[in-house]
């Protein structure tokens, strides 16, 4: 049984040293994905769950405009081991500025990726904004707000997550525009801890009424609002 229950993603611009990065995580026995670009390694995260990225450091370093802003995202939203490879072996790199890294291979899948929640990249960018919602699920209808919301979901304050499981359909209704659309659980957070108690949820549609009031909202259109950091 693998180690991870799901991939690495394995980034080099040069094909002899993602041939290289990928043989040396083959004694781990762990799934990977290899890519030769940024924009491609996004494009397979926005797809499906992943719970690391190994990198060689001079892939990233010669990474210009839109490749450069998703290298940065991508590094800081998945553990990541930024290597040199000399020959067979892997040297440890760290940058100026970036996170605290693992110091072997070994660490980083055992400890880093392992103790890591696989993720999906997100597709939109969160805007932390409060609106008046309400929820309409298993016959009960609940006031409530959003503390964040995107093109693709919102995380809604409630005081009671517990009764919803991930999966669950509901029907959010917005105040202001006056239309309702379907979403799902995505997430939730108990109540009673440090932070705001609620669900993020996934718009399953986008009305024309929502579209039009997001896009004023948010001041992006859907197309241009990914959710990416800034280099």
């Amino acid at each position: 049984m693998p180690l991870l229950d799901h991939p690495i993603i394995v980034i080099s611009v040069s094909d002899d040293t993602r041939a290289a990065l990928a043989a040396s995580l083959h004694a781990f026995d762990v799934e990977i994905v290899t890519c030769a670009t940024f924009l491609e390694a996004e494009d397979r995260a926005l797809k499906s769950l992943y719970c690391g990225i190994l990198v060689d450091l001079p892939s990233i370093v010669k990474a210009k405009g839109e490749e450069k802003i998703v290298a940065c995202s991508l590094t800081g939203f998945f553990p990541t081991l930024r290597v040199r490879v000399m020959g067979t072996m892997l040297i440890p790199m760290t940058m100026p500025g970036a996170a605290k890294q693992e110091n072997s291979l070994n660490d980083f899948i055992n400890r880093a990726c392992y103790n890591f929640t696989a993720r999906q990249l997100r597709a939109h960018h969160r805007h932390v904004i409060g609106i008046s919602v309400a929820t309409r699920f298993a016959e009960s209808e609940t006031r409530a707000f959003t503390l964040d919301i995107s093109w693709g979901g919102a995380f809604i304050v409630d005081f009671n997550p517990e009764r919803f499981s991930i999966g669950d359909e509901l029907t959010v209704f917005f105040q202001e525009p006056g239309c309702e659309i379907t979403a799902t659980v995505c997430w939730k957070q108990s109540w009673g801890l440090r932070h705001a108690p609620g669900i993020g949820v996934h718009f399953r549609e986008i009305t024309p009424c929502l579209s039009e009031f997001l896009l004023r909202l948010l001041k992006h259109a859907k197309d241009h609002d990914r959710d990416r950091l800034v280099a």
